[in-house]
């Protein structure tokens, strides 16, 4: 056997060791079929002068993708329905930024690739009237999205910061999504929303002088991708854990947190059910 034959053999072992590691029925449909939603920048949204998928979670997910010799196919799904579709089987995982908490791991696994907590903020204008801290907010009305842990979690901080200090509660308002607060903010009918942190520097950029950040995060969690809690399920889990690990190892991970600018939100090491 030559050299150069052993030094291709060494190279294509890799690669193939990562397909073996798929299930069966994904590795003979040659995809992954993956739900996002694309209004979540710099996360996952859609180009404007092209209209595509582009984002964080869409390089990282086809990444993924090239490391198990995998085509990704992406599947836009409201957020409310990716768990009912991954239970159902109409798609095999979830990239949407979605944060790892006990609720949802009764009924799924997450694989953890990115740190996240929940940010209060402003607009300017706002903020030049009178709310310039934390401590601002309470018995003002602050929006978040509903179909995320963050109505919840503002309430405890509620509880806790304004309530139990002998101020007024916060009122919570559910939005229809971290885009329709912004709206909601922008015409003050909310006088603060919250939305991830590592969406911040994206929309402070995006839109200058018009979003202020209202302290630190107030939550510290983990994003993850989550997969159904079946045998083919834990086996994707797995493979795309490993998929991960790699593309950490040679760099690519990290190379895709900064093209983005979030060197702060990537993780040390990826984890499994690591959410809090």
């Amino acid at each position: 056997m030559t050299r150069s034959l052993i030094a291709a053999l060494a190279l294509a072992l890799p690669a193939a060791a990562s397909a073996q590691e798929l299930p069966a029925r994904i590795k003979s449909a040659g995809k992954i079929v993956v739900a996002t939603q694309p209004n979540y920048p710099p996360i996952t949204f859609k180009d404007t002068a092209t209209n595509t998928l582009t984002g964080l979670d869409i390089e990282l997910g086809e990444a993924i993708g090239a490391e198990l010799g995998v085509k990704i196919e992406w599947q836009e799904t409201a957020f409310a329905q990716m768990l009912p579709s991954l239970q159902t089987g109409r798609v095999d995982m979830v990239m949407a930024g979605m944060s790892d908490n006990a609720a949802r791991r009764e009924t799924v696994d997450f694989v953890n690739y990115f740190a996240s907590g929940a940010q209060f903020y402003t607009i300017t204008a706002l903020a030049a009237s009178g709310i310039k801290t934390t401590d601002d907010l309470c018995g003002k009305s602050v929006g978040a999205s509903r179909s995320t842990t963050w109505p919840a979690e503002m309430e405890k901080w509620s509880q806790a910061n304004c309530v139990a200090k002998g101020k007024p509660a916060m009122t919570i308002v559910g939005t229809e999504g971290s885009v329709d607060a912004r709206t909601q903010l922008k015409t003050q009918r909310l006088q603060a929303a919250v939305q991830g942190s590592e969406t911040m520097p994206y929309f402070l950029k995006l839109e200058p002088n018009t979003y202020v950040p209202l302290g630190t995060p107030f939550t510290d969690v983990r994003a993850g991708i989550p997969f159904a809690k079946t045998a083919e399920g834990n086996q994707l889990r797995d493979a795309v854990k490993g998929a991960l690990d790699r593309l950490k190892a040679k760099g690519g991970y990290d190379a895709i947190f900064a093209k983005y600018g979030l060197q702060s939100s990537a993780l040390p090491a990826i984890t499994v059910n690591a959410g809090k």
